[in-house]
Order: C-alpha cells, then sequence, then structure tokens
C-alpha cells in the first residue's frame, strides 16, 4: 500500500475516532503509531512513545504554560480583571460606545496575564455585562463585544496557543510573542473602530457614560499600578531580553499569587481548586502535544505535505488562492473544535506548504492564530458565543451573533492586511533580534 493511501486513511480513521467521541489526544496517538508502524515497521513506532514523552516532559517551552495557567488563574482570584477593566472605562468610558470600549480594553489586559480565550470570556462577563447593562448597553451588543474581547486572550502574550505552536514548530516563542504585538494592537485598535460605527448607528444600545476627572482617574491608576506593573515587567522583561519566557512566566505566576494572599483573597479550598484545575489542564496538554507529535512523524514519513506542494506548483494556482481555501477552512474548523485541535490536527499538512510557498513561520503562527480566533465567534458553533450563551441564558444564541457582526468585519479586515502586509508580523521579531 502506498504512502499517501495510508495518509488518507489515517485521515480518515483520525475524523472516526473524533465523532466516536474519543479524546483528541489519544485518537491522534493511535493514528500515528498505526500509520508509522505500517509505513516504518513496529519497533520504532514503539519506540516514538518513549523519545516523544521525554521530548515534551523536557521541553522548557512546555514547561512555560502551568505557569502562565497559574497565573492566569491567580490573577482573575485577585480580581484583576476588575481592576483592568476600572482603568479603560475611567479613561475611555464617557465615549459614545466608551463602556465596549473598556471592555475590549480589559479582555486585552486581562489576556496579558491569562493567555486563553475562554478563560477571558468567562471573567469578563462577570466584570462587564452587569455594568454595562446597568449603564443602558443592548444585551446583544454586550455579550458580542465580550465574545469578541475574549478572543484577545489567544493574541496578547502571553497566548497558550502560541507556546504549543513554537513546541510543535521549532519555533522560538519570544518571537512569536513579539510578531504578535502590532496584530493585537491592531485588533484593540479595529475593535474600537467597530465600536465606533455601531455606537453611531444605534445610538441608544451603546449610550454615553459619565465622565471621570483627572483625580478619579489618579485614583485608578494607583489602584490598578500594580497588575499593570506586573504585565510590564513579565512582557517587558521577556522582550528586552532580561529573563526567558520560562522565568517570565513563573516571575509571573508569583506576583499574581502575592496580590492574591495581599488583597486577603487566599482561601485554601478555592486555592486547591485553581492547583488541580491547573493540573488537569496542563495533562490535557501534554497529551495533546504528545499525541500531535507522533502523528507528525506519521504525516512527515507519508511524503503527503512534499505531494502536496509539488502538485500545487505544477498546477501554478496563486500561492494567495491557496492560503485562501486554507484560511478558510481553518474558520470552519475553529467554529467546531477548540483552538488548540484545531492547530495541532491541520499543522503537520498545513506548515510544509506555508513554509514551501516562502513564508515566514513565524507569519504563519500569528495568521493561524488570528484565524482560529475568527473561528471561534463565527457561527454555528463559534465556542466563544457558545460558553457565553451558557453564562448568559437570557440572552439567545442568534442575538449574540447579531451584535458580532460589525467585529467580524473588522477582523476579515485585520487577516487582509496581514496575508497582504506580511512585514506587519516579522519586521518587529527581526528588529528585535
Amino acid at each position: 500500500m502506498s504512502p499517501s493511501i495510508v495518509a488518507l486513511l489515517g485521515f480518515a480513521a483520525l475524523f472516526l475516532l473524533i465523532v466516536l467521541h474519543v479524546p483528541l489526544a489519544i485518537a491522534m496517538m493511535i493514528v500515528g503509531a498505526c500509520g508509522f508502524a505500517v509505513l516504518v515497521g513496529p519497533e520504532p513506532a514503539s519506540a516514538l512513545f518513549a523519545d516523544d514523552v521525554a521530548s515534551v516532559l523536557g521541553s522548557p517551552d512546555m514547561a512555560i504554560i502551568p505557569l502562565f495557567l497559574l497565573m492566569g488563574s491567580f490573577a482573575g482570584a485577585a480580581g484583576l480583571s476588575a481592576d483592568l477593566y476600572r482603568f479603560a472605562n475611567a479613561f475611555v468610558g464617557h465615549w459614545r460606545g466608551g463602556l465596549a470600549m473598556a471592555t475590549i480594553g480589559g479582555c486585552a489586559g486581562f489576556g496579558a496575564v491569562c493567555g486563553s480565550s475562554l478563560a477571558t470570556v468567562g471573567t469578563m462577563v462577570r466584570v462587564a455585562h452587569p455594568e454595562m447593562l446597568a449603564r443602558g448597553y443592548a444585551p446583544h451588543f454586550s455579550a458580542g463585544t465580550i465574545a469578541v474581547g475574549g478572543t484577545l486572550g489567544l493574541m496578547i502574550p502571553p497566548s497558550i496557543i502560541m507556546v504549543l505552536y513554537a513546541v510543535l514548530t521549532e519555533t522560538f516563542v519570544i518571537d512569536l510573542y513579539i510578531g504578535a504585538i502590532v496584530p493585537g494592537l491592531l485588533a484593540v485598535l479595529l475593535y474600537f473602530v467597530a465600536i465606533h460605527w455601531w455606537a453611531r448607528r444605534h445610538p441608544v444600545e451603546a449610550p454615553r457614560g459619565s465622565r471621570s476627572d483627572w483625580r478619579a482617574r489618579r485614583k485608578v491608576a494607583s489602584e490598578t499600578g500594580g497588575v499593570i506593573t506586573m504585565v510590564v515587567v513579565v512582557t517587558g522583561g521577556m522582550y528586552g531580553g532580561i529573563f526567558t519566557a520560562t522565568e517570565a512566566a513563573a516571575i509571573g505566576a508569583f506576583v499574581a499569587f502575592l496580590f492574591l494572599v495581599l488583597r486577603g483573597r487566599f482561601d485554601a479550598r478555592e486555592f486547591w481548586r485553581m492547583i488541580v484545575g491547573v493540573a488537569a489542564t496542563t495533562g490535557m496538554i501534554y497529551m495533546m502535544v504528545i499525541g500531535a507529535s507522533v502523528f507528525n512523524y506519521f504525516v512527515a514519513v507519508s511524503h503527503v505535505p512534499e505531494q502536496l506542494l509539488g502538485w500545487i506548483t505544477a498546477s501554478n494556482i496563486p500561492h494567495l488562492a491557496i492560503l485562501a481555501l486554507i484560511l478558510a477552512l481553518y474558520i470552519v474548523l475553529g467554529a467546531v473544535f477548540d483552538e488548540t485541535a484545531t492547530m495541532l490536527i491541520t499543522l503537520p499538512f498545513v506548515l510544509p506548504l506555508v513554509i514551501g510557498f516562502g513564508y515566514d513561520a513565524v507569519w504563519w503562527g500569528i495568521v493561524n492564530v488570528v484565524v482560529i480566533t475568527i473561528g471561534l465567534i463565527c457561527p454555528p458553533i463559534g465556542l466563544n458565543v457558545l460558553v457565553l450563551a451558557g453564562l448568559l441564558r437570557r440572552i439567545a444564541v442568534r442575538k449574540i451573533y447579531a451584535g458580532i457582526v460589525p467585529f467580524l468585519a473588522m477582523d476579515v479586515v485585520r487577516l487582509a492586511l496581514l496575508l497582504l502586509f506580511p512585514a506587519l508580523v516579522t519586521w518587529l521579531p527581526g528588529t528585535m533580534r
């Protein structure tokens, strides 16, 4: 049996196992090991597991994940998300649509200490949604703003999904974090534009708030100074080469824990619950990375990516057209799977094509994350929207999607800019090397 047929059968088997609700990590391990055994031999396949487990467990980049997860858990329990929201509201809350802009700003700030989209949604909905309703904002616009703001948890470093991409592609995670700065800021700016447009067209649904005087702003800034300092130290230290990403994660987790204790919010039972939750999430991610690594080896020995690249080159199809097709596929998958599953399933096939087209791996990593975040808010099964609908049971899912429409338009603009101008991603990492 030819390697390409084995690869095709393996991919079909993977989706069948997913449909049968086999955990993705186990499904990738089974398909990867069996396919590798067919193409190379049983003994190399059995040795593959031991090598991959040792490689993942010993990876310093993977050690970042539990530390940043701890930082996000401690920061949320310490109330830092509410501080960031109040800080943003003090400066832009008096604009028309300003409270929605403050929500986006708060999501961006909390994303900088969390690194997770769903965690950002779950935290900010408790902080921002009641306040927006009290100020007269339309419920569906409030919910849509929070769902979209949650995606910034993946775009603003420290992003867990970027760590996984770095591990699987052997890319420097710091380069990815630096490359995400401009696209992340661009996302916030474009979301502000969407809010401004919506507020002008629907002024009743996004009213102005009261203006904070400078005394009130200084008070809020002083109360928020600690968390802003933490974000600056952690991210600035990484970007400035003062310490590694792993050291930054450890410092961030320690500082967030200090906030939790010094604010009098430490509770032994809640602390244990957070530790168990982080351990469970970390174990799941480690298993998925091991499974993806085994599956990657199977795809590599099948030589399917090289065959695809050769076929595309011979067909003279424009590279941008192929990329557009791949990105459309990512949006569809992102609406069905979570961000980790979407990346792990597709990366073995897509990355060799992108590199073969002459594009940079860091650029594709950021574009990959952007398009996955779009999938998280796309109908019919955008996970951010479903999570939000579960937390806000009085708002219909279709209403939340209606509130997301202007933001989706801005996401398409951002994606087009990154495709047409790769330097938006690659210039800053190249400058800071």
